[in-house]
């Protein structure tokens, strides 16, 4: 008789197990969901430090949705006293040096913590994604997620998710050898129910503050040329085609972005060559990799934060094209990052 009740425990037992491992199986990709969720419709705020490069900036951000309209204000309080208000579409870029704040457009769907990933359906297309294990932060429980690509064209992430909120308190940016390059930490962080307007205004008085508005509009349907990328790594594809001035240029510049959901890279095409252009040429910084050519006399240049190799590819597939843009794609301002 005991050894029918054991014999039924061992097999309850594995039938938990197997219920636990389909249960795993789906989890991961339920955090990350939970993730965008948590930094697009909540309310929260919070102080974190974020460092890259060796470079190290503590930062406190505050974020608002009410009544369907994004509001958020990201405040460096190290000396350089810079801060950035988002109202809806337009962003604010005020900074006390300089005497000076920098109003542009951006997409309603980018948000100032641009230091954290944006995760959708087809992340599990070019990245593994496991639950690695349960942990505690800032006295909170958080279940920590490893983002890890399958190939050599993006890099990886580790999030340790608020169990509660699903908020990220943690994300470390991993090369392919798991070494971090880029890490945000938070040190405080609340989610209030309300937000007042006056958390959304600048600690300083903007009297006598040069006021510079970015001047950009989308290519429109009847251009004659217009610019793509031939062949694209796997995964990503073109999101943003615009055209916008640049400071210290006389003529518009093409402004592309490609994506593959989470990792992104911004090229820039210019009309003509100018004497202090490099033929060919790559830096990184951080997490950031730029490069630079000349394309059919065109000066090219690429920049994101994924491996070299990647805006590398991505710059020298850039082709003229001669039909018009897809109506599809979106027109919008330089990406802004932090």
């Amino acid at each position: 008789m005991r050894m029918r009740h054991i014999s039924e425990r061992v097999g309850w037992f594995a039938f938990g197990l197997l219920l636990m491992s389909a249960a795993a199986a789906e989890e991961p990709q339920k955090w990350l969901e939970r993730v965008n969720q948590a930094l697009t419709t909540l309310n929260y705020d919070g102080v974190f430090s974020h460092w890259q490069g060796g470079r190290v900036e503590t930062l406190r951000i505050i974020h608002r949705v009410q009544n369907g309209t994004v509001t958020e204000r990201l405040v460096s309080l190290d000396s350089s006293g810079r801060e950035f208000i988002r109202k809806g579409p337009e962003l604010a870029c005020y900074l006390p040096d300089q005497r000076t704040v920098l109003v542009e457009r951006q997409s309603p769907a980018t948000l100032l913590l641009g230091s954290l990933p944006n995760f959708d359906a087809n992340t599990s297309e070019f990245y593994d994604i496991k639950a690695v294990r349960r942990t505690r932060l800032l006295g909170r429980k958080t279940q920590l997620i490893a983002v890890t690509p399958k190939d050599e064209y993006r890099y990886g992430y580790r999030l340790w998710v608020d169990e509660a909120t699903g908020t990220p308190l943690r994300t470390e940016l991993c090369n392919a050898q798991g070494q971090v390059i880029e890490q945000v930490v938070f040190a405080s962080i609340s989610w209030p129910d309300r937000i007042p307007d006056s958390m959304f205004k600048p600690d300083f008085s903007t009297e006598g503050f040069q006021w510079l508005r970015a001047q950009s509009g989308p290519v429109t349907a009847g251009s004659q040329v217009t610019w793509g990328a031939i062949h694209l790594p796997p995964g990503f594809h073109l999101s943003v085609r615009a055209a916008q001035k640049m400071p210290g240029l006389p003529d518009p510049v093409d402004h592309l972005v490609f994506t593959d959901g989470i990792a992104s890279v911004s090229v820039f095409v210019e009309q003509r060559t100018h004497s202090d252009h490099v033929l060919s040429g790559s830096v990184q910084v951080g997490s950031s990799s730029t490069f630079a050519t000349i394309i059919d006399g065109h000066p090219v240049t690429a920049v994101g934060e994924v491996p070299p190799q990647t805006v590398r590819f991505i710059a020298n597939s850039v082709a003229e094209q001669r039909a018009a843009p897809p109506a599809a794609l979106e027109s919008s301002s330089s990406a802004t990052r932090h």
